[in-house]
């Protein structure tokens, strides 16, 4: 077992949070959910870095506005936990692991192995997201909200946008992927040596 990761690693890792942070602000306005170009970097994220990576670059995204920083669509802090939209970060780190998990079992991911890949971080994100906006909006914060009402601004308004934000980070990944798997194999010869 690996028991450290290479600088490469860990720049990878912040790359990916910081890219996540920058989507935030890339937003249209919507009731309750805004529409972010987030989840593209959500993708790319679990493609090009992998399960372990992936999760964590959106680990360390989270835990940067859980501490104050104003990384988030609304801002930062620990009771962003109450935000109705928090499911929707718990989906991006859950979604990256997955992602990375899929692609990393398979020894030459092709265009196919990443759509795929892709839509089911999509399914995972809304899987957490959508119960989550309604148990927040229904519990503390007071907004007696239906499931019909939950599931339109949750998911019906930006499904169609984020599945086809799917489908061209795939094909993105499909040619960066390759870039990226020769910056893994790098890291992991060298540790080995450093652990010989």
């Amino acid at each position: 077992m690996l028991k450290q990761q290479s600088t490469l690693s860990l720049v990878m890792i912040a790359m990916f949070a910081a890219l996540t942070a920058v989507g935030a602000f890339i937003k249209i306005p919507l009731p309750l959910v805004p529409f972010t170009l987030q989840i593209v970097f959500v993708f790319l994220a679990g493609c090009l870095l992998g399960g372990r990576n992936g999760f964590q670059s959106q680990l360390v995204y989270i835990g940067i506005g859980l501490v104050g920083l104003p990384v988030f669509t609304q801002g930062g802090g620990i009771t962003y936990v109450l935000q109705p939209t928090f499911g929707y970060l718990i989906g991006f780190a859950l979604a990256a692991l997955v992602i990375g998990y899929m692609i990393d079992r398979v020894e030459s991911p092709t265009k196919k192995h990443f759509i795929v890949a892709n839509i089911i971080g999509l399914i995972i994100i809304y899987a957490v997201a959508v119960p989550y906006l309604y148990v927040a909006l229904n519990l503390w914060l007071n907004m007696k909200s239906s499931w019909s009402h939950v599931f339109l601004v949750g998911f019906v308004n930006s499904i169609v946008a984020d599945f086809c934000l799917a489908i061209a980070s795939a094909l993105l990944a499909e040619r960066l992927y390759k870039v990226f798997r020769s910056a893994r194999a790098i890291k992991l010869v060298q540790i080995e040596k450093e652990n010989v």
